[in-house]
Order: C-alpha cells, then sequence, then structure tokens
C-alpha cells in the first residue's frame, strides 16, 4: 500500500491516535514520536502520516516534507535534551521492524557507548573488486 492509511499497521494506528504515543509533530504529512524501545531516551521516529512501506515508495513530492521533518527533529533533540548531535537511521526493508517508513532520530553525546555503525565493518580485497562494485552500481543508475 503506498497512499492512504493502512488498519492494521501500528504506525498508521498511532497517526490516527487510535495508539497512544508520546507525539513530538504531527502535520505536514508526518508524524513523529518517541520510540517505545528507545537506543536512548529521547529517541524519535519520524513517519509519514500516510502508509509507505520503505523508501522507495516514497512519492518524490514527499521526499522533501519527510527529511525536513526528520532535520526539524534532529535540532529539536539537540536543543531540547541538551545533546551534542543525533544519529539518523533508517533501514528499508531489512531490519525494518515495522513495515512504514520509519526514520530514527537518536539523541547523541560524547562517551555515550555507541560506536559508529551498529555492524562490523568489511574492507575490499582489493581496488579492481572495489571498482567492480562502483562500476555495477553505477551501471544501475542507469
Amino acid at each position: 500500500m503506498v497512499s492512504g492509511m493502512a488498519p492494521s499497521c501500528v504506525f498508521c494506528s498511532i497517526c490516527r491516535g487510535e495508539i497512544a504515543a508520546s507525539i513530538v509533530l504531527r502535520g505536514g504529512g508526518v508524524c513523529a514520536f518517541l520510540d517505545a524501545r528507545p537506543v536512548f531516551k529521547g529517541h524519535v521516529l519520524v513517519v509519514p502520516a500516510e502508509h509507505v512501506e520503505d523508501f522507495h515508495q516514497l512519492p518524490a513530492a514527499q521526499l522533501a516534507p519527510f527529511w525536513g521533518a526528520v532535520q526539524r527533529i534532529s535540532r529539536a533533540v539537540e536543543a531540547g535534551l541538551a545533546a551534542q548531535g543525533t544519529f539518523i537511521g533508517l533501514n528499508n526493508k531489512i531490519s525494518q521492524s515495522v513495515p512504514h517508513l520509519h526514520a530514527h532520530v537518536v539523541p547523541r553525546r560524547k562517551g555515550d557507548g555507541l560506536r559508529g555503525f551498529f555492524w562490523p565493518r568489511t574492507k575490499y580485497d582489493s581496488d579492481a573488486e572495489r571498482e567492480g562494485y562502483a562500476t555495477r552500481i553505477s551501471a544501475a543508475l542507469g
């Protein structure tokens, strides 16, 4: 489902006010609320108000309002919580615990224990392998 609300979607239910949540922003096509299981207290989820399952399905006209809201929330998290910064993350399909597009805005402080990305890093075996990956991605751009 790309537009409208999905009756069984928990985030749609929150946006409709059917499920209680600590809303921090509602309007302009987005809804933002505190994550029920935060990485750190003040962790906010920003979602399109209408049901959009994943990032690829977000209509181009909604990109600026969505990311603008993420930026506003990030600034508000820093100012309102005296955070030194934020981590902004978005899973697309894999590890997306609720199939409704959502960006995480997590308050950060120096020494908070969160280390870079949440997963192990790897290396390319050679410059040729790295360039092969770049070529395949570039070709897929058309």
